[in-house]
């Protein structure tokens, strides 16, 4: 492995100067040169650090985003590396368990083991009871006898031996103060799981060292990633209560971060704690003595902790200038405060980057930093006793991945300044930016809109929420209902001005209509003047997570919505429905959407996605593109918010400062025909390559009847199922994990509930068959090597509505498809037949549509294996357009794309970018992929298709 290793040129050692990064030989660096930080180079996008402990010294543990464990020492020398299950780590630590005088390396695996690793890197013992993700694992000590303590979603911890046995198991039940929420149960949806009274899953467990020399062991609980702090409990060692039962109410937000310092210096170790939520984070202390949380805004120490992003509060106890200090990390900001927690003037350094993890190595005092958040693959040791380390931080350059995205990127650039459109001429659908112009400069915007006729910026603003008489409104919830973070302090008339002032410009406006929260921002009659007022330009009403469900809810569809549709369908209008979870593959399947299922307003809904918290977007995805491509819409969306790369609300790290996963993220779904893009500026410069790529014709937008990239399979949606209705909506529980519900209850679409972050999917899941998906994490670019499944209203049997206005599927597809396709209907939870008489269970029945899938699949011109996102399009009768994107989505890496050739023979094939040509061996070609990028290949074909 390290001969491999070495060949692939794993590390490389970077000096950090001001300017940023030069390359120098680790042998140069002795100790009187170091930079206060440099950087060592991984092929890994690295998401934990740790420090170990040998006989010879201490050295640094990396766990990378696919779960790969590996070591190296601090001159960047590898030590050794174990793939482990290929799922990830939720947790690491490093402890001499066995008295030998060096560390082990313990890990909480998403899969749900426990593994054990020597200091030598080989694999000593794991330990496993169910499928849940472990979550956290530590080591402590009882009348000198070591324990590894490991728990997680299954809302137990365990005792276990040095060799893995098992010892004792805890159940939250017995002890847990989390209150039950309620039921959320009701007629539409009686098999709603509310939170389990008593119980609570596990998010850290750590051991807290006592001035006697004994250990206790802090547990800290939850049943919520979003909402709440949850509690903290105190144990002796194998004890079955806790001695301590105390809620942590002071921080009003989830906890991220856990360490144990000793601030007082009494040889009794305190908690620290940092939150992760959007805003508003803070640090806090929690005293064991005194049960009592000392705790500090963070913005109050300064005003750059209270700007906008998902981050954690990562916190770590050092010297400094001689004075014992807290050390944060909070994004990509550091700071150092007294660790006395009073507050006191500080220097927040405030870099390029955000980092996925902070660790301190207690025998040198250095700080290591795991890899940019924005896919990079370097680990960062910060020396802060040295000179310039605060300017050297604020200057980093990554080395290695966050290098090669940024070359290639520019690469890509440099080529569309000389790209020339391909001779078969085509008018390109418009695409519509909603969001872009507001932090774009208005010599770009300006650029963008005289070069191009698409993209189309459109104005974006917020019209307010009108005080209104909503007595009219049918039912007295909605009546009620209020957004807490809006006023609703205007009138119609100064709501009308302001839009106005919004349609000012030449094309049209987007803005929010309303939310879930409440639908009727403004009434009725002030949207449909407001449309008015547009004057025939382009209105997009904004509506987030509009994705409640009951009979109240179906009362306001037919009172606000459907009504607003249909102004909306005369006005030039759109309503965006950025909806969560799995809506578009669920509850929009209820009878209350139906008029938007028939394609009764297929001009006016536009499916798009509140990407939060979820972890199952290939199933949106197809959801999404199977309404567009059954006719039940004629547009389709996607959006970038910060959060998009948070699949575990618990462990924020969502602050990615170079977008480069949005970027491949809208190239794949314009490349799918979305053409209504809702982009959270981050930084508008990278965004500016795919307004270029559109603009230049390089990346080309299909209509449903061009795409070549579907199966020849759809899966028919069904009203959904109870049970993954209440699964696929329930992401912010976490204590949901039942193994007789689970035994009970095998699913086509499973494992969605807040218990899974990370987890494998199941073998009959139609995210592993269909998708190629592994893992419950980002999906947002998704493989489906046997062409992309759409999930569409249901086309054949006493299912189907015959007389839609939307049509039959095959007649929006193109012609290829007309006697290909085949549909397997599903309600979520199993297979139906056609006559609706023979339900087959999804554990099983799973086996025949893989079948029928992969078989079908040499049906279609072209297939893709590889770590990739891949579209097929028809640009001429002779012509079809491949577009090839990396898919590792915040683990970007160099991919090869495997390319067969099925039913076609290509008389030539060129990379219209950088004019590569392909030639074809057996029918294949292989195409390498840089990392972070993408490729667009142009395949002439001997004879019209």
């Amino acid at each position: 492995m390290k001969t491999i290793i070495k060949k692939m040129s794993y590390l490389v050692l970077c000096v950090l100067l001001t300017s940023g990064c030069t390359t120098a030989s680790p042998s140069r660096l002795g100790p009187d040169v170091t930079p206060a930080l440099y950087s060592i180079e991984t092929p890994y996008t690295i998401s934990k650090v740790r420090s170990a402990n040998r006989k010879s010294g201490s050295y640094i543990v990396g766990s990378s985003y696919e779960g790969t464990l590996f070591a190296v020492d601090y001159d960047g020398k590898v030590l050794w590396e174990n793939k482990l299950s290929g799922f990830m780590n939720h947790d690491v630590w490093t402890q001499d368990i066995t008295g030998d005088g060096n560390d082990e390396i313990l890990t909480a695996n998403a899969d749900g083991h426990v593994y054990c690793l020597s200091d030598k890197g080989k694999l000593k013992w794991s330990f496993k009871i169910n499928d849940a993700p472990m979550y956290s694992v530590t080591a402590i000590k009882k009348d000198n006898t070591s324990y590894v303590v490991a728990g997680g979603f299954d809302n137990n911890f365990y005792y276990l031996d040095t060799q893995g046995k098992l010892i004792k198991t805890i159940a939250s039940s017995t002890y847990s103060i989390e209150k039950s929420r309620p039921n959320k149960a009701t007629k539409d949806n009686p098999q709603a799981r509310s939170q389990p009274a008593k119980r609570h899953s596990i998010n850290f467990l750590r051991a807290l060292k006592q001035a006697d020399g004994s250990d206790v062991l802090a547990v800290l609980g939850v049943v919520n990633s979003m909402q709440g702090s949850g509690a903290i409990y105190l144990f002796k060692p194998l004890a079955d209560k806790p001695f301590i039962a105390d809620p942590l109410k002071a921080m009003r937000s989830p906890i991220g971060d856990i360490r144990v310092v000793d601030i007082d210096d009494d040889a009794n170790q305190e908690v620290l704690l940092g939150s992760t939520k959007m805003k508003n984070q803070s640090i806090a202390l929690y005293d064991p003595k005194t049960k009592s949380e000392t705790v500090i805004p963070l913005k109050t120490i300064s005003p750059i902790f209270g700007k906008f992003g998902y981050r954690i509060a990562q916190t770590e106890l050092v010297e400094y200038q001689g004075e014992k200090s807290i050390f944060i990390l909070y994004g990509n900001s550091l700071t150092i405060i007294p660790a006395t927690m009073k507050k006191a003037k500080t220097n927040v350094v405030t870099g390029k980057y955000s980092y996925n993890d902070m660790w301190k190595d207690p025998a040198t005092n250095k700080i290591i930093l795991a890899s940019s958040q924005s896919g990079g693959s370097s680990i960062h040791v910060l020396d802060i006793a040295k000179k310039g380390w605060d300017n050297q931080f604020k200057n980093l350059n990554p080395p290695g991945k966050i290098a090669a995205i940024l070359n290639n990127i520019d690469k890509v650039n440099q080529q569309l300044t000389h790209y020339q459109e391909t001779t078969y001429k085509h008018k390109p659908l418009p695409v519509y930016l909603m969001s872009d112009i507001n932090k774009t400069s208005k010599k770009v915007v300006k650029h963008i809109t005289n070069e191009y006729d698409s993209p189309i910026f459109l104005d974006s603003g917020n019209l307010g929420t009108e005080n209104w008489d909503r007595s009219a409104i049918p039912n007295k919830v909605y009546q009620n209902k209020r957004d807490r973070r809006k006023k609703y302090d205007l009138s119609q008339a100064e709501i009308l001005e302001k839009a106005k002032q919004l349609y000012s410009g030449d094309v049209g406006a987007a803005y929010w209509g309303g939310h879930g929260n409440d639908p009727y921002y403004r009434s009725l009659d002030t949207h449909i003047k407001t449309l008015k007022v547009a004057n025939g330009k382009k209105s997009v009403l904004i509506f987030p997570e509009v994705a409640h469900y009951d009979k109240d809810f179906e009362i306001m569809l037919e009172d606000f919505m459907f009504p607003l549709a249909e102004a909306a369908q005369k006005l030039n209008g759109n309503l965006f429905l950025r909806n969560k979870h799995t809506f578009w593959q669920s509850m929009v399947y209820k009878k209350g959407w139906s008029r938007l299922i028939s394609g009764e307003f297929a001009d006016v809904f536009v499916p798009a996605m509140e990407e939060t918290t979820d972890k199952s977007m290939e199933l949106s995805i197809a959801g999404r593109v199977g309404l567009w491509a059954s006719g039940s819409v004629n547009n389709w969306g996607a959006r970038l918010a910060r959060d998009n790369t948070s699949y575990d609300r618990l462990r924020q790290n969502s602050h990615q400062m170079l977008p480069n996963h949005a970027l491949r993220q809208y190239i794949y779904s314009a490349a799918n025909g979305a053409t209504y893009i809702n982009n959270f500026p981050v930084d508008q410069t990278h965004m500016k390559t795919f307004w270029d790529l559109i603009g230049k014709g390089a990346l080309y937008i299909p209509k449903p009847n061009e795409i070549l990239s579907y199966s020849p399979v759809n899966i028919g949606m069904l009203p959904p199922d109870n049970h993954y209705l209440d699964e696929g909506n329930n992401v912010k529980t976490t204590s949901l994990y039942d193994q007789k519900v689970e035994d009970e209850n095998p699913m086509v679409f499973s494992r969605l509930n807040g218990s899974w972050p990370g987890a494998p999917v199941t073998e009959w899941d139609f995210s592993r068959y269909a998708a190629g998906v592994k893992e419950r994490r980002l999906g947002f670019l998704p493989q489906y090597p046997n062409g992309l499944v759409l999930i569409t209203p249901p086309q054949k049997g006493v299912f189907a509505d015959d007389k839609a206005a939307r049509g039959a599927l095959v007649d929006h597809l193109h012609p290829i498809y007309k006697n290909i396709m085949q549909e397997y209907l599903t309600d979520g939870r199993e297979y139906v037949s056609a006559d609706g008489k023979q339900h087959f269970s999804a554990k099983e029945f799973y086996k025949t549509i893989e079948k029928s899938i992969k078989e079908k699949s040499a049906l279609l011109p072209i297939t893709v294996k590889g770590n990739v996102a891949w579209v097929v399009a028809q640009t001429s009768p002779t012509n079809l357009r491949l577009t090839l994107i990396d898919g590792g989505y915040i683990n970007p890496q160099t991919a090869l794309a495997e390319v067969t050739f099925n039913t076609i023979s290509p008389k030539k094939i060129k990379d219209i970018l950088s004019g590569d040509e392909f030639k074809i061996t057996n029918g294949k070609i292989n195409v390498q992929l840089p990392t972070g990028g993408f490729r667009f290949l142009d395949i002439t074909l001997e004879k019209r298709l």
